[in-house]
């Protein structure tokens, strides 16, 4: 049973797992997984939360989950289909819930970058490469990567994820299974890409998480989130600067104006930060998937 580091109104079945934003509860054949309005930036989970912000994070998970068409863990995203136990907690579940299958997770963090932007942007300067892939000289900040970039991480449990070369993935889950990764994670990078690009926006980066389910890899966690991905107004796109962003990056400029070392505990979020971010937050909901999220 995991530790409780974070306050949860779920005590009648186990806590499995608390992450950063996350919380899983072990039902027995199935997890129970909980979108918590918990904001981490920098690998450090902020004091003050996001009121609503766990409920887009589900819903548009769902979202994707049925748009991209590959298996993936879901069970059912309707508290009306759950177990008894959790009746009493409706209202909390309701639309930052989900039921999933049980998976054996791949630990590793599969990302597909398509445009030269965060760390890549810092690794290509240094380098000309991007987490061992050479590129072009002369691209900009922000240039459209094509082909899109498969650019792995470790998984920690604790700690900062870490950049690691396609010979280092093979190591962690073998031959098979890092070539399996690295083809999905394209895949559905550019499903979700093109997608995007009908609804006017650009999808420039995200990061997959895998597991296999009876012999198969499916996707699991979250999928094509805000916090997970960088998303950009396609209209607003220009090269050579930073963009507007309609995901966790706007908090992150704002971090990066604080005299603040980037630990534990982080800084208070003021109001209209808070309220500027959960706009941000519905705003590429609706851009997205064509309706208001439920809150």
């Amino acid at each position: 049973m995991s530790k409780l580091k974070y306050p949860t109104p779920i005590t009648e079945v186990p806590l499995f797992h608390q992450g950063k934003v996350r919380d899983m509860y072990d039902m027995g054949d199935a997890f129970l997984m909980v979108a918590s309005d918990r904001l981490s930036a920098f690998d450090v989970v902020l004091p003050t939360p996001i009121p609503g912000k766990g409920k887009i994070l589900n819903q548009l998970s769902v979202f994707w989950f049925g748009q991209l068409g590959m298996k993936n863990h879901v069970i059912t995203a309707n508290v009306d289909e759950y177990p008894e136990i959790l009746k009493k907690h409706a209202d909390y579940l309701r639309g930052r819930s989900m039921l999933v299958k049980k998976a054996k997770r791949h630990d590793v963090e599969c990302i597909a970058r398509g445009y030269i932007v965060g760390s890549g942007w810092k690794d290509y300067q240094n380098s000309g490469k991007i987490c061992g892939h050479t590129l072009a000289q002369g691209l900009k900040l922000c240039s459209k990567l094509e082909p899109a970039l498969y650019t792995p991480s470790t998984k920690p449990d604790v700690g900062h994820d870490e950049n690691i070369s396609f010979e280092e993935t093979i190591q962690i889950v073998g031959q098979k299974n890092a070539e399996r990764l690295r083809d999905l994670t394209l895949d559905v990078y550019t499903k979700a890409r093109d997608f995007a690009a009908t609804q006017g926006i650009i999808l420039a980066d995200t990061k997959f998480e895998f597991g296999d389910i009876d012999g198969e890899t499916v996707l699991i966690d979250e999928v094509l989130t805000p916090d997970s991905s960088r998303y950009w107004p396609a209209d607003k796109y220009q090269e050579g600067k930073n963009q507007e962003s309609f995901d966790k990056q706007f908090i992150r400029d704002w971090l990066e104006t604080l005299t603040w070392d980037k630990t534990y505990p982080g800084p208070e979020i003021p109001s209209d930060i808070v309220n500027k971010t959960l706009e941000k937050y519905i705003e590429i909901y609706v851009r997205l998937t064509g309706k208001k999220p439920e809150l």
